[in-house]
């Protein structure tokens, strides 16, 4: 006579419920030769950030990334001949870009195309020069502060001062072209003297 392990002498007298099988056309689904997804942890995270959509969102994510020096702060890079710049982060519809300044260098006026953003100073201070038909305007950006900007604002980011800068810039879409103009020029367009 056989002799049964006590586990399975468990089973013959509390049979386990079968459910029905789906039937599908290849007699297989996902489910059947992978298994349940929910049943790894790693297939159904809950805890992964969601990428943001709104205005909201990404200045969200902008203070996020300026709060967290960890970072950003060994990435920085000082070129003496050209603004330093390093993307940091890429989303479905966004990018976000480090860059770095020293005193005197400047983005030269320009506009970024169909993307409109959210960017912020994180050490120093940056000073936006922008042209409108109402005139030309100035603002210096301090760390901290943030300055969202619309597609076809046209604008110049200069460090006025006399220490290195640093900023994080986020744009949606992400940054797939920068027209340059001559001051002079814009000021034309725009009715400025």
């Amino acid at each position: 006579m056989p002799r049964f392990r006590k586990r399975n002498r468990d089973r013959k007298q509390f049979p386990l419920p079968r459910a029905a099988a789906p039937r599908w056309s290849d007699g297989l689904s996902d489910v059947s030769i992978a298994g349940d997804p929910t049943a790894f942890p790693h297939l159904a995270r809950t805890d992964l950030p969601a990428h943001p959509t709104t205005v909201a969102g990404y200045a969200r994510l902008v203070r996020e990334i300026a709060a967290d020096r960890a970072r950003w702060e060994p990435l920085v890079r000082y070129d003496a001949l050209t603004r330093w710049y390093a993307r940091l982060e890429t989303g479905p519809g966004y990018e976000v870009w480090l860059l770095s300044w020293l005193p005197g260098q400047s983005s030269g006026f320009h506009d970024h195309g169909r993307s409109s953003g959210v960017m912020t100073v994180l050490q120093g201070e940056l000073t936006e020069r922008s042209l409108t038909a109402g005139g030309e305007g100035s603002r210096a950006l301090a760390p901290g502060g943030l300055r969202v900007f619309a597609t076809g604002h046209l604008h110049e980011m200069v460090n006025a001062s006399l220490e290195p800068a640093v900023s994080v810039h986020l744009y949606t879409p992400g940054l797939v072209e920068m027209n340059q103009y001559q001051a002079s020029a814009e000021r034309q367009r725009h009715g400025v003297h």
